[in-house]
Formats: C-alpha cells, structure tokens, sequence
C-alpha cells in the first residue's frame, strides 16, 4: 500500500490536479484496491462530520481578519511605524520587513498574506535606498512564513483538528519557536551586513521623539493580538470566539484609521470566500484520505516497516525531517501537511514524541517549504511585488533564512521544551 499511495500521489499532483480532488482520489483508490469493506458508502456521512465543526468557523474569521487589515491600508502605517524603531540596525530596512511580517502574522494567519502585504508595502524602498534586491527580497518572503507558525496560525487549527489536538495548547507552543525565528531572521540579517555592509543600504535613525509617535501606529497590532491570543489563554473565548472578536476589532481600527469603504469590504468578503473554499476543499479530502488509511491498515503497514529498519525513535524523527524537506520541494504548504498527518503523525506518536511539539516541528519544515523552489508560493508572491529581477534572485536571498530555519528544526528535536513550556507552563 505505501508505494501505491506515494507513486499515486505524486503523479496526480504532477498532473496539476487540484490538490482536494487529489486526496478525494487517493482514498477512493485506497478504498478499491486495499480494504476489504465498501468505504465509500460512508463518504456522504464522512463529508458531513468533517465539515460539522465549530472549530473550523475560525478559518474564515482569521482570513476575513487579515484581509481587512491589509486592504484597509493598516500595514502601510505598521510598516512606517516599525522603519523608525529598527533601521538603526545593521541590514536597516530589511529588520523593518522581519519586524513587520512578525507583527502581521500575530494577527492574519496566514503565510502568503503576510508575505504579500509587506512586498506590497516595503518593495518600491529597495531601490531607493540602495539594498542588495537578493537579500531584501529573501528577508520578505522568509519573514512572510512566520504567519502559519506566530499564533493565531490557520495552519495550526487544521492540524489541531485533524489530530484531535488542543488549539490553544498548539497556539502557546508556537509563540516561543515562532518569536525566536523572527529573532533569528534579524540576526543572520545583522552578521551579513555587518561582514558585507554594502548589502544593507543605508542605515537610517530618527528622533526619539518620532519613535514614540510611531508607536501609535503600533498599538492597533498590539492590542489586537492582545485581545485575540489573551481571550484564547485566559479562558474567556474559544479560537472561533476569539476569531470572531478579531474581526471586530480589525473593522474598529480600519473604521479609526478611515480605511472602511464598500468596495474594501466587497474585496475583503470575495477574498475571504476564495481562500476558505480552497483550505475547506482540502481538509474534507484530507479527513475521507484520514478514514480510508486508518481503515485500510496503512499506519500498521508503515509501523512495521519502519520497525523492520531497526530504527531509533530519534532516527524516526531524523527520516521524517527529511521527507519534509524533500516533499516541500514539490509540494504546497498545506497540502503537504494534510497529505502526511495521517500517515506519519501517527507514526511518531507510536514512538513516544508528543504529538503538540511534533506540530510545531512539523510547520518549522512546511515553512521552509514556502521559501524552496520550485513550488515555494512565498518565492512567487514576492517577486511578483517586485516587478523587476528575476526569480532567481529571491531564491539567492533565502538561504540564510532557510538555514535558520533548520537550526530551528535541529533545537526543537534537541531541546524540545523550546515549544512545549509555555504549554505546560499554563495547563
């Protein structure tokens, strides 16, 4: 069965089968060939309860919740804002794009929203100031996959329902690791332009009486993810409550900075209804390809082989890490990450590893997959902001940040209360 579900599943994807249909295909081929009762009987009822959740309502909110953000023209003023506090730095503006992505995606959720916004926002200053394109560019599409790991992370709600773990549990173990990738962003940021400081542009400082101004600009952000994040730890509102509070106070500080009109609402409604469609055609898919591989046996299968092998459980981990990267090559964030839970969550937990820290291990890797070509979206995203260079030239600009990014996978499978403190910190 596992060479059947892997050969199948990157030859449909190969096909530029959308990747829903694809996983809808792979179960019912697993359900024709592999188990021995009719499974596809139970599809409609399978639909149904995968759809039925209040949990997911959180999708849309969080999406709607960017989406205003960015169109009302919030990200300009938190861009400017955050320019005067970092570009002292050596790598001046490039920590403002880090910074700005950061602060993003404590609130959007979303990884090529957050890239998007700040190339839209940051690009037309590269030039003017004189920064390398490769490294400006790299900080952009490397800061923009902070949003699926900063809480609150769509990414993470649909791996917390599709592995029945707690939200708000994956939401505190994110926060350390995430935080600590952005820090890490500005480091390699600050080494490259302090060994090449003619790749940093011009260093720029302002009066401290406008950086305390700025923080007007600041406090919006800062209180919405106060709001959202706090309301889900204290107690007082669920991940969908909290979405839902979200989106109240995007419109408020949209309504207080004169960005509500009716057509940003139109774009901010028909945006938000592409995006949900797509993440829920592909978690329904991913939840029938769930049933039709625990039904067939396929966990067992893949068990047994990996026992056969001999292999510690840290070397479990080790294989794992690998196919992530390999995968991510290929393979798009989410899709990714629907596709494998069913098969190699189970697989680690059988080997003793917590399946909240595996999570976030596991979007340490699907972020990295956003920023290595070919199919790395954020690469797309940023260089289309551009509107000159070549593709080539963000590709070049990621390898620092990619290797941070593996640093980070390394520290996790080493240390890895570096996610689970804040967890049981707060149980």
């Amino acid at each position: 069965m596992i060479p059947f579900v892997a050969a199948s599943l990157l030859g449909l994807l190969a096909l530029s089968i959308p990747v829903g249909i694809v996983l809808f295909l792979l179960g019912f081929g697993v359900d024709t060939f592999f188990s021995a009762f009719p499974l596809t009987r139970g599809l409609g009822n399978m639909v149904w309860s995968a759809s039925n959740s209040a949990t997911l309502i959180a999708i849309p909110f969080f999406v709607l919740l960017g989406e205003i953000l960015v169109r009302s023209g919030v990200a300009t003023r938190t861009y400017a804002a955050l320019d005067r506090w970092v570009s002292w730095l050596p790598g001046g503006l490039v920590h403002a794009n880090i910074a700005t992505a950061t602060m993003f995606s404590a609130t959007s959720g979303s990884s090529v929203a957050t890239a998007a916004t700040v190339a839209t926002v940051a690009m037309p200053q590269a030039e003017k100031l004189g920064y390398d394109p490769k490294l400006f560019s790299g900080a952009i599409a490397a800061g923009g996959t902070l949003g699926i790991m900063i809480p609150p992370s769509i990414n993470l709600i649909v791996y917390g329902f599709l592995t029945q773990s707690s939200i708000p549990q994956l939401f505190l173990a994110g926060l350390l690791p995430g935080l600590g990738l952005a820090v890490g962003f500005m480091a390699i940021t600050a080494i490259i332009c302090i060994v090449r400081p003619e790749l940093g542009g011009t260093r720029r400082t302002f009066p401290f009486a406008q950086m305390l101004r700025a923080l007007v600009d600041l406090l919006p952000i800062i209180v919405l993810f106060a709001l959202i994040v706090g309301s889900i730890y204290r107690g007082w509102a669920t991940p969908t409550e909290a979405a839902a509070v979200g989106v109240a106070g995007a419109l408020a500080i949209a309504f207080a900075f004169g960005g509500v009109s009716r057509d940003m609402m139109a774009q901010s409604v028909i945006g938000t209804v592409k995006i949900t469609s797509m993440i829920m055609l592909i978690v329904i898919g991913a939840s029938f390809l769930n049933f039709t591989l625990a039904s067939a046996g396929l966990g067992r299968e893949l068990t047994a082989f990996l026992g056969g092998m001999g292999l510690s459980p840290l070397g479990t981990i080790m294989v794992v890490v690998v196919i992530y990267i390999v995968l991510g090559f290929f393979i798009e964030t989410l899709s990714l990450m629907v596709v494998t839970i069913p098969i190699i969550v189970p697989l680690v937990v059988a080997q003793g590893y917590d399946p909240i820290w595996f999570g976030i291990l596991m979007i340490v890797l699907i972020e990295m997959a956003l920023i290595t070509p070919p199919v790395g979206l954020n690469l797309y995203v940023v260089q289309a902001a551009r509107k000159s260079g070549t593709l080539s030239e963000v590709m070049l600009g990621t390898i620092p940040y990619v290797i941070t990014m593996l640093v980070m996978a390394m520290a996790l499978i080493a240390f890895p209360q570096i996610a689970l403190f804040l967890p049981e910190a707060l149980k």
